[in-house]
């Protein structure tokens, strides 16, 4: 078995538990603007725990969303200071193993395709956001793609990039086949070969229904990872709602975690780490049992 790249966990639901302000719909750009030590110090905690590849703090800071709450002006400052918070914790770990990734989020909302933008329209906001990111990213990752439109425009503008693309799609909990749009995953996956992406991952998905994924995934040709959600459902929250409008899973320990992470590990996949509710234990006990097997 080859060596597994480990990702960070999520950053959102652990700023909700370390920062005493009120949330809001922007919530990590919200933090990234008043806090932003609290994101550099979240990030350098992964590093100490053994991720060996970091997200850029900008998941919540697309123009549409920005757009919505009146802080457009601040698009730029925003993606300024997540570069400096991710330099700065690799720094402070003195690191020289670890690679900073640009996110390409939804631009409207995380899981609500129907909201999201024509290919022509997500594709210039996509272009504007690694424009914005490639000073600091090693990688870029299209995460939590909802739809093939979505997915296809963020990784047309990050292949622009020359750098490598990782692509990672949200799959539904209930019917695990189907992104969230209900398009098949089998399609989605097709529909990425032309623009041939370094990497396919599942993500901010509930573990359960990334494993029944795993025989679709085997059977790319590329490299393959994911990195899973601690959350009970997301079926709560809504475009412009807060992250408070969902609930934690108390059957999701940093062992049980791992052992999901592992499942995938021995199904072939490479890349894996977090997502929402999975922090810093969840990665530290993942990086314990790769390295007790030589995977890190």
């Amino acid at each position: 078995m080859s060596k597994i790249t480990l990702l960070d966990g999520g950053m959102g639901q652990e700023l909700l538990r370390r920062s005493s302000r009120k949330v809001t719909p922007m919530w990590s750009a919200d933090i990234m603007l008043n806090e932003p030590t609290l994101v550099r110090d979240l990030h350098c905690e992964f590093i100490e725990h053994g991720a060996r590849v970091i997200t850029l703090n900008t998941y919540t800071a697309t123009p549409q969303r920005l757009k919505r709450e009146n802080e457009l002006a601040q698009l730029e400052h925003l993606h300024q200071a997540a570069m400096r918070a991710a330099q700065e914790a690799i720094e402070l770990a003195q690191r020289d193993d670890v690679a900073i990734a640009g996110s390409l989020p939804p631009l409207v909302a995380s899981y609500h395709p129907e909201v999201s933008l024509s290919f022509e329209d997500s594709l210039d906001s996509y272009r504007q956001l690694v424009e914005l990111q490639s000073p600091a990213s090693d990688i870029f990752i299209c995460e939590t793609m909802s739809s093939i439109s979505e997915a296809r425009a963020a990784c047309t503008a990050a292949k622009e990039s020359g750098k490598p693309v990782w692509v990672a799609f949200s799959v539904s909990d209930s019917h695990p086949e189907q992104l969230r749009s209900g398009e098949s995953l089998e399609e989605a996956l097709s529909a990425l070969d032309t623009l041939a992406p370094e990497a396919i991952l599942l993500n901010c998905s509930q573990p359960e229904a990334i494993s029944a994924c795993w025989p679709l995934m085997q059977a790319s040709n590329t490299q393959i990872g994911a990195y899973a959600n601690g959350f009970v459902s997301i079926d709560a929250l809504y475009p412009g709602d807060t992250v408070e409008a969902l609930e934690r899973r108390n059957d999701m320990s940093p062992a049980q975690y791992a052992a999901h992470a592992m499942h995938w590990v021995n199904k072939g996949a490479s890349i894996i780490g977090g997502c929402c509710e999975i922090g810093p234990p969840h990665i530290k006990a993942l990086a314990a049992i790769l390295q007790s097997e030589g995977l890190l």
